[in-house]
């Protein structure tokens, strides 16, 4: 038995529906869908010539258009393609950016061969006004309680092991600091909006309680938090993890030394390393201006040392110069200027088990 087209974009998101997106390359690299999968029916030149078919000389040519550079063999593989994801995925669905002729197209020609596969009603565009509307309601509705803390003690350690958190760095794909970058690239504006209402729309789903979130800047790399989140964190309560500066030291050193250094050594294999102190350097300097010239030169020597002698616990001396002489300073003015109430201090293992106990939070296995 076919299955309907569909409107129901509540449903489409709450159980992470599989997604065809039949739009082009550069559609798709603007913003997608966590769940979607890229399969055009034209590729960006062919989308580009049948719109300006359309401007110039009307729908019916640029149909026919269409049509002549998507053929023989050419639709063969597409049709194949769109294919194997409707059998891997009987419970998904299809759409273009409207709902509109391509995705009527995909959807016809899957039928003559032999597959009836169900379309979203009103698109790309549709879903993405409907999750500007989540994303606005939710943030609005939620009760946000932030994870604070200086830099280094844990915050993102504590936000994963909660099952009631939002972990904005990883929707992300960052880790939010000047050092944060991770190799892949950021997600757009556009998809980490998505990602960001998908989520919340999923935690708040007929449930009680608090979301946690990491206290975060407005930017988290290159991505603005959105302005109605960055409101409700702003007056948010927090709990605020304190830990000495050894504890933080070592952490920054598994993040940012050791599990980067693998990061980019699986990528870039014998030049990993080299690569990983670069990025590093970079990263000091685009601060440098905060840092100071004398201590610019302080920490990057530190760091070249590190990496020369290749010695690990050398890489401590570099950052703890950056967290006693920059981002501790800075931590202590910004947190100065919440709004929010601090409703509980403690050290990592303790915030733990204070969100816990906070609107039924359990810890994910």
């Amino acid at each position: 038995m076919s299955r309907p087209d569909t409107n129901n974009f509540e449903s489409l998101f709450l159980r992470n529906a599989p997604l065809l997106d039949t739009r082009a390359p550069v559609e798709f690299a603007r913003g997608a869908f966590p769940q979607s999968i890229n399969l055009p029916l034209m590729d960006d030149d062919q989308r580009q010539q049948v719109g300006v078919c359309y401007k110039e000389r009307g729908q019916d040519a640029a149909i026919a258009l269409g049509h002549r550079l998507v053929s023989d063999g050419v639709k063969e593989e597409r049709v194949s393609a769109w294919r194997n994801f409707a059998e891997e995925h009987p419970e998904g669905y299809l759409y273009c950016f409207r709902g509109g002729l391509r995705s009527a197209t995909v959807q016809q020609w899957l039928r003559e061969a032999g597959l009836d596969y169900p379309l979203v009603l009103g698109g790309y565009k549709a879903m993405r006004n409907y999750l500007l509307e989540v994303l606005e309601a939710c943030c609005k509705d939620a009760h946000f309680i932030l994870i604070a803390g200086a830099t280094g003690c844990g915050k993102t350690r504590v936000i994963e092991q909660l099952s009631r958190a939002c972990d904005l760095e990883g929707l992300a794909c960052h880790r939010g600091s000047a050092f944060g970058h991770l190799i892949v690239e950021q997600p757009t504006q556009i998809s980490f909006e998505n990602a960001l209402a998908v989520a919340l729309m999923q935690l708040l789903n007929g449930k009680s309680g608090p979301v946690f979130l990491e206290d975060e800047g407005k930017l988290i790399g290159r991505l603005s938090l959105p302005a109605v989140l960055r409101a409700r964190m702003q007056g948010a309560p927090m709990l605020v993890i304190e830990e000495p500066l050894a504890s933080r030291v070592n952490i920054v050193v598994e993040d940012y030394v050791i599990d980067l250094g693998e990061r980019y050594t699986k990528v870039f294999g014998t030049e990993g390393a080299l690569r990983h102190q670069q990025r590093l350097q970079s990263d000091i300097q685009r601060i440098s201006k905060r840092l100071g010239g004398e201590r610019t030169a302080r920490v990057r020597g530190a760091l070249d040392e590190a990496f020369w002698s290749h010695d690990a616990r050398l890489h401590r001396a570099w950052i703890t110069m950056l967290l006693e002489e920059y981002y501790d300073p800075m931590y202590r003015y910004q947190i100065d200027r919440r709004q929010g109430e601090i409703v509980f201090r403690g050290d990592r293992e303790a915030v733990l088990y204070q969100a816990q106990t906070m609107g039924g939070a359990s810890c994910k296995r």
